[in-house]
């Protein structure tokens, strides 16, 4: 037999690394898809909390109760690893009537990142950055502090910078302007999972512009998608990141890119390049 808890409430990170809630019966309006799902099943040994990911790589939960914890087996704050599509029983918990929050980071807590030039994401010869590392406007926090966003007409070809396998999608936001702060995770985006456990983020992308699918192998120059100005955005760009998970948390990664006119140094200083 299904039971459903009081309250199930999900939370993770988009990505842009903004922190997102969703009661799954109260869908808000052009909500970021959920990262996983939380079940509450009973087979007749009392109620079983599942989590269940969505994503196509690993993702890293916790799951809490708010108001007064319920005993549970582990108890609770519980954490588990989940693989790509997997499904994990994360605790027992002993009544249903609690209210349960679900956190939810892509990646591994485990990722060990090597040392790698990426490709330049553009199919374009000019290089202008329009905010780099440390950047004022939106890189000051861990999530984006080595984020780079590379200025682009909308429409440009977005190239995959590095191999790897399609981890997330994001395709279906329509709009974006700096109106409001809330629209800083209702961006376009693909998060791209490397060999090592890191993950690129290629962000802002146009209206459909996500040419690829989840699940799906990419290589380094391959054609991903299409530069746009979704989400929180003051005007046509590419957001590029590399992150890691370190323990329910995203951070950002320096990086080595090549482009247009050679090798890019970047200097988080100078919030640009050299």
């Amino acid at each position: 037999m299904r039971m459903r808890a009081a309250a199930i409430v999900l939370a993770w990170v988009t990505a842009t690394g903004m922190a997102h809630a969703q009661d799954p019966q109260r869908h808000a309006y052009q909500d970021p898809a959920p990262l996983a799902r939380l079940d509450i099943v009973d087979r007749g040994q009392g109620p079983e909390a599942w989590a269940q990911n969505l994503l196509s790589g690993p993702i890293e939960v916790v799951l809490r109760a708010r108001g007064t914890t319920p005993a549970a087996r582990p108890a609770l704050p519980a954490r588990a690893t989940i693989p790509a599509l997997g499904r994990v029983l994360v605790a027992r918990v002993d009544r249903t009537n609690a209210e349960l929050l679900l956190e939810v980071v892509p990646g591994h807590a485990g990722a060990r990142p090597r040392d790698v030039e990426y490709a330049w994401p553009l199919a374009t010869g000019t290089l202008r950055i329009g905010q780099g590392w440390g950047g004022a406007f939106s890189h000051r926090d861990d999530e984006n502090r080595h984020a780079v966003d590379f200025a682009a007409p909308e429409g440009t070809p977005v190239l995959a910078a590095r191999d790897g396998v399609v981890m997330q999608v994001e395709a279906g936001f329509a709009d974006g302007g700096l109106d409001s702060p809330d629209d800083i995770d209702r961006a376009n985006f693909i998060r791209i999972l490397h060999d090592d456990g890191t993950m690129a983020v290629y962000a802002h992308l146009a209206p459909g512009g996500a040419q690829v699918r989840q699940g799906e192998r990419v290589r380094r120059g391959q054609r991903i998608g299409t530069s746009g100005s979704t989400g929180y955005s003051g005007g046509p760009h590419l957001h590029f990141v590399v992150q890691a998970n370190r323990g329910l948390r995203l951070a950002s990664l320096p990086f080595k890119m090549f482009g247009p006119g050679g090798i890019l140094r970047f200097s988080e200083a100078a919030a640009g390049v050299e």
